[in-house]
Order: structure tokens, then sequence, then C-alpha cells
């Protein structure tokens, strides 16, 4: 659906159902607050410590503004990219984000359905309330990537690469900045960790490897599984030589996921990374950490072209995700919006706000008088 078809249909008020939707991030935002339980509502909107990190990823988007050129045409626009030899309709992705069913019931076989209708790549977190052979059926061909936090276990690992592979997902992204959770003080208040309630654990509870793990099935012990399904997530000894033995272990395009600093990316090339995501977690592990989009630049810099860098956390408009690829991203992760989004209205929300996005950045496209994201790039911006 065109830029211009999305805004008539809320001027012109031909889907009543959407009129019952919010616009704005903060609108849904707002909602989903009124609708969720404390403890889920936290898991999500909460940060690390006092949230200087997630206040530092937006500040750091408003530390630039745009400055547009005019009288040029443009009445053909063009929001594809290409992406490991593939061209995505839109220079967004939705990012990882699990334990989806403690905000709805389809969990995440609603943004997962979504994105296949709309051509957007979806990736599907390691703690997927879903499993990924689930996710996968329900995406059919559509383009979508699996998100792998390193279990300590070689053999979970290898399961978890093998399962991707033949279930059809097209690249790996590792997550390295979570080895640990950081301090939620939401999470903490509410005494609220969805894990211990048998959310997230998808992928480990139909894995055949973990299961053999246990002692007693999830269905006769639910807190020993869970438990140890967050012992292996939680990988304090996954250092570069971990990283470079997953690279041996899969053919699979291979991102890494939680770089802020470019001596990390320039390390994560040399050991075989096909890609860099610029990531601190959506500010949710480390406080007072650099923001994302400060990162990116010397990030970009360093890597010289030999990989994407896409970048992750603090994405809520058209303007940021423009901002993004001025400094030099391929691409970006989408991750909170469509969650509220989830929560609020199931699948017709994550399609409202994914519509919505793709209207707002086409849109900022053209009165930026640029025709296609190739035309962005630094001019685009000037740093206050």
């Amino acid at each position: 659906m065109k830029s211009d078809e999305i805004q008539m249909r809320f001027y012109e008020h031909t889907d009543d159902a959407a009129m019952h939707l919010p616009v704005a991030f903060h609108e849904w935002e707002q909602r989903a607050r009124e609708l969720l339980a404390p403890g889920p509502f936290g898991y999500v909107y909460g940060g690390a410590g006092a949230g200087d990190t997630m206040l530092a990823n937006q500040q750091a988007f408003r530390s630039y503004r745009i400055r547009p050129r005019i009288c040029t045409s443009i009445t053909k626009r063009d929001m594809s990219v290409r992406l490991f030899d593939k061209t995505m309709p839109v220079p967004f992705l939705l990012a990882p984000i699990g334990v989806n069913s403690i905000l709805h019931k389809d969990a995440e076989l609603a943004p997962a359905r979504v994105c296949a209708e709309l051509g957007v790549p979806y990736i599907l977190s390691n703690v997927s309330s879903e499993p990924l052979e689930k996710v996968a059926e329900a995406m059919g061909d559509a383009e979508r990537w699996f998100q792998l936090y390193p279990p300590k276990e070689p053999r979970l690992l290898e399961s978890f690469l093998d399962r991707a592979e033949k279930a059809g997902y097209s690249a790996v992204v590792v997550t390295v900045d979570s080895t640990m959770l950081g301090w939620r003080e939401y999470d903490l208040r509410n005494a609220y960790l969805p894990f211990l309630e048998g959310h997230g654990m998808g992928n480990y509870f139909t894995d055949p490897v973990f299961l053999d793990m246990l002692d007693e099935p999830p269905s006769d012990n639910l807190q020993a599984a869970v438990r140890k399904a967050l012992d292996e997530g939680n990988n304090t000894d996954f250092t570069w030589d971990r990283f470079a033995d997953v690279r041996k272990k899969t053919g699979l395009t291979l991102l890494l996921k939680g770089v802020t600093h470019p001596e990390d990316a320039k390390h994560a090339v040399k050991l075989g990374a096909d890609g860099i995501i610029v990531s601190n977690h959506g500010g949710r592990q480390l406080d007072g950490a650099i923001g994302t989009l400060e990162a990116l630049p010397e990030i970009v810099q360093a890597v010289r072209g030999a990989v994407p860098v896409l970048l992750d956390s603090g994405i809520r408009r058209g303007a940021d995700i423009l901002k993004a690829i001025a400094l030099g991203a391929t691409a970006v992760l989408v991750g909170r919006p469509y969650a509220y989004a989830l929560a609020v209205a199931g699948k017709r929300g994550v399609r409202s706000v994914l519509e919505n996005l793709m209207a707002e950045t086409d849109l900022q496209l053209a009165i930026s008088g640029r025709c296609s994201i190739r035309d962005i790039d630094a001019s685009l911006l000037t740093k206050i």
C-alpha cells in the first residue's frame, strides 16, 4: 500500500477498525500500558538501571536534523535496499523480541505472518514462545532470520543451527550483549521474569538435545527445565574463539548483534562475520552506555564496506530510519513499536504499525527531496 493510500484511509474513514488503533509510538505504548499487567508491560518498557542508555538512543537521533533539498522530482520513489544479494522492499526488519506470549496469545506467529504478507524480513528470537519450525511454517517462503543466544553446550548449539537451516532461515544473528541479564528495575520491582512461567521456551522445549540434557521432562519439572535453559543462554564464557567456532559450524549468513565498539566490529569481520548489527539491546542491558546512532559512524568506518552494518535500538519513526541510513546503515531493526502493537491488537496491530512506518518513511524520503534509499547519504543531515 502506498503512503498516500494509507493516509487517505485515515482521512476518509474507509476502514473504521483502523480508526480505533493508535498512530504514534507513544500512543501504542500508552494503550499497551493500559491493557497489560504491570509485569509484562514493564518487561518490554523497562531498560537497564536508570534508563540512561534508552535515553541516549533517543537523544542520538534528536542530535541530527534533516536538511531537505527542493525542486527535485519525487514522483517515483524506491524504498528497497539490497542486503546479502537479496532485495528487501523496505529498509527495516523486525528485531528479535522474545516471549511474545506475554503480549498476545498468537505470540510470534502474528508478527511472522504480517512480515510474510508485507515482505518485511523477520528475525525470530531464540527465546520465542513458539518453536522456530512452527514460525517457519507460518511464513512459507518469506525471508526470516534466526537469533541465537549461543548456548554453553556445543551439541545444543549445533542443534539450533541445524534446525534453523532445515526450517529455511537464511541467516543467524548471534547476540552477544546479554550473556547476563542487566539490572532491570521494572522487572525487579514487579518480581517478574516470564521464563519462570514457561514463556519463551518454544525452541528449548522442542529441541531433542536440550530435552536429553534434562533429568525430567518440562511437563514434570518446569522450573528445572527453565533454569537449565537460562543457564545455557547466560553463556558468560562466550569468547571470540567461540564465535569463530559458530562460524565454522554453519554455512548460513552470520551476523553479530550487540556491537557498539569499532574494534569489536573489525575483529568480527576478521573472524568471518557477514554482517554487523549495532545494538545495545534496546538499552536493556548496560546502563549509561553509548547510544547506537552515536556508535554507528565509527563502526561503518571501521568495517570499510566489507560487510553490511545494520542498526538496532531506538528506531521509532521514519525520520530515525533515514538518519541511520544517512550515517551508513544498510537497514535498521524495529523492536518496541511492533511489540506494543502486538499487545494492543495482535496481528492487526502489527500490520498497522508496519504499514504506517512504511508510509511515513516513504513520505520522509520524498519530502527530503530524495527518490530512493540509495540517494541517502551524510549530506541529508546536519548535527546540532
